[in-house]
């Protein structure tokens, strides 16, 4: 049998591999089942944490690696356990949201809690902007940092999301990663942790290299993917941030802009 066009596959979810109603088309999914009949490996890369991961890993027949958390956590959904997790300091995450409100005004946060079974905890104000994941809202920010986790989430109620992003950069500094994984959705995770970090981690496991490696994203965190993989494919959906970087742009989530791309290079 010939090698397969890309060895290994590495998509992200919201807005790329999901639909809006947090599902895979079976167009998209039979696209992927080709795919691997042909030798290629298929691994998740999002900003979810591993508990938001797993059913859906499971819908997808999966007992594979997920790389989570942007890249802080590396998943084996067929054991439900992490093989590596880096976590970010609590105090260090306290200290940061306070620079961030220094320069920008009330923020509200959320966190994700480390491990299998960690919440994503709200503070109050804070509005998840995707419904469907659940949330634990706790009394005040105080409770946010009760056990060790791997990201924060921030929202402003008047800066829009690249400003947000921008002013946390600034006044974040060398503290935290700050990146912007989809609307509503600025976060800071550990200091040089990214997608590309946690997917050589997982490629390494798996054997497979960037020579030999396709990713697909829409938004912002996934540009350090692009960087490590062979080639970038953007999503007619994503920010104008990834498609400025990307080797290729596919349809949208919507109309299985993976899928489109897959059976051109898969049959």
């Amino acid at each position: 049998m010939p090698a397969p066009a890309y060895a290994l596959i590495a998509t992200d979810l919201d807005g790329t591999l999901l639909r809006g109603d947090d599902t895979v088309s079976d167009r998209t999914r039979d696209a992927l089942a080709r795919a691997a009949a042909a030798g290629a490996r298929h691994i998740v890369v999002t900003g979810r944490p591993a508990p938001r991961v797993q059913p859906l890993l499971s819908d997808l027949g999966g007992a594979g690696l997920a790389v989570c958390a942007q890249g802080a956590q590396l998943y084996d959904a067929a054991h439900d356990r992490l093989l590596w997790s880096l976590t970010l300091d609590r105090e260090l995450a306290e200290q940061a949201l306070g620079k961030i409100e220094a320069e920008a005004g009330q923020v509200y946060a959320a966190v994700d809690q480390d491990g299998v079974d960690g919440l994503t905890l709200i503070e109050p104000g804070y509005l998840m902007p995707h419904p469907t994941l659940p949330a634990v809202r706790v009394h005040r920010r105080a409770d946010l940092w009760a056990e060790p986790i791997s990201k924060v989430l921030l929202r402003h109620s008047a800066l829009a999301d690249d400003e947000l992003a921008a002013v946390a950069r600034a006044a974040v500094g060398p503290l935290a990663t700050v990146t912007m994984s989809g609307p509503g959705t600025v976060e800071l995770q550990p200091r040089g942790v990214t997608k590309a970090t946690g997917l050589e981690l997982a490629a390494e496991r798996v054997g497979v290299g960037p020579a030999d490696t396709l990713a697909f994203g829409d938004m912002p965190n996934d540009v350090p993917m692009f960087g490590w993989a062979a080639r970038g494919v953007a999503m007619a959906n994503a920010h104008p941030e990834l498609k400025a970087v990307a080797d290729e742009i596919t349809a949208t989530n919507e109309e299985d802009g993976v899928a489109v791309v897959l059976e051109r290079l898969f049959g």
